[in-house]
């Protein structure tokens, strides 16, 4: 029998997705939890459901549910067969992503190839990943990049937490699986994928120098 919890992580909404979470969810369904961060971003949203996940295992998915959670059954099938990580593929498709979307995407996997290499993985970014507790709570804690905590102000979505996770992941020998998922594109309103692309290559070349220096250890 499996041991399932469903942790929300609310980064400092400031509409009423708290409200709603504690009316509809809450109250109706036990194995519900609300975390509450101040507003830091993805990567801390993400951080913060790791350390407070209590199972032997931790699934994380964007809230729109760009990829249907009924996914997750492929992956706890390859988990169960011994890797401490497995995280969903698009399989470099992004059906419905606008032009400009696809043409980013496309420009993080070459710099992300050419400069951290990463052979064999071909899908760093996909919302839908899941993995053995201690493990990513290991991870978590060698992390450089995303290792204070802090507030700001507006979207911060940065592609680098998930590249500095799995690249860590990678360094110290874990087993890592890439399993084809479902995925479609959600539209996002208050995300501003330029500004977010400027800080990824600024976050990537930071990630390269602290490699560089030997200081993940």
């Amino acid at each position: 029998k499996r041991f399932i919890e469903v942790l929300v992580v609310d980064d400092g909404s400031t509409d009423s997705s708290r409200d709603i979470i504690k009316k509809q969810y809450l109250s109706t369904f036990p194995k519900f939890r609300l975390v509450e961060n101040h507003h830091q971003g993805k990567a801390f949203a993400i951080i913060r459901g790791i350390q407070e996940a209590r199972g032997t295992h931790v699934i994380f998915t964007d809230i729109d549910l760009a990829t249907p959670i009924e996914e997750v059954e492929k992956l706890i099938s390859v988990a169960n067969s011994g890797y401490n990580i497995v995280m969903g593929s698009r399989e470099s498709k992004r059906e419905g992503a606008p032009l400009s979307r696809k043409v980013l995407a496309l420009g993080f996997i070459v710099i992300r190839n050419v400069v951290f290499g990463l052979k064999g993985i071909r899908d760093t970014q996909c919302g839908f990943k899941l993995f053995e507790t201690k493990a990513a709570q290991n991870i978590i804690n060698k992390l450089i990049l995303f290792k204070k905590q802090h507030t700001i102000k507006g979207s911060s979505v940065s592609a680098a937490f998930d590249l500095e996770f799995v690249f860590l992941a990678s360094r110290f020998k874990y087993k890592i699986k890439e399993v084809p998922v479902e995925w479609r594109h959600v539209e996002t309103k208050n995300v501003n994928f330029f500004k977010d692309a400027i800080e990824t290559i600024k976050d990537l070349a930071r990630i390269k120098y602290y490699d560089l220096r030997g200081l993940y250890v």
